[in-house]
């Protein structure tokens, strides 16, 4: 099984990265189960977080959340549907979290700039 250099990364470092590949593919991955998509809680903010490829996704996806696939979001939808409802929901973007360390946590209408 191959190692993802982000992996190695810390998270400011993750989060440049994963800007740039999010601009570059026009997508971004979420995870979600029948419920809906995963939301993760630090200790001021609660958030969706997102990854720049489904394989990290996925490497989040364990215990209460083994259930979860990766789900595809297209730049164009986040923009247009998911930072205009995150931002009403006083929801942040959580900005791909590996296991054991948080992600970067931004507000979605910077998110939105930085990848539209």
């Amino acid at each position: 099984m191959s190692t993802n250099p982000l992996l190695e990364k810390n998270a400011f470092d993750r989060l440049e990265v994963s800007l740039r590949k999010i601009k570059e593919n026009s997508e971004l991955f979420i995870l979600k189960d029948e419920h809906g998509c995963v939301m993760l809680t630090t200790d001021e903010e609660d958030g969706i977080p997102v990854w720049p490829e489904a394989e990290l996704a996925l490497l989040w996806a364990t215990d209460e959340w083994s259930q979860c696939e990766a789900m595809r979001l297209s730049v164009d939808d986040f923009l247009s549907k998911w930072a205009p409802g995150m931002s009403q929901d006083d929801l942040m973007v959580m900005v791909c979290p590996v296991p054991g360390e948080e992600g970067e946590v931004i507000e979605p209408g910077d998110f939105a700039q930085q990848i539209g």
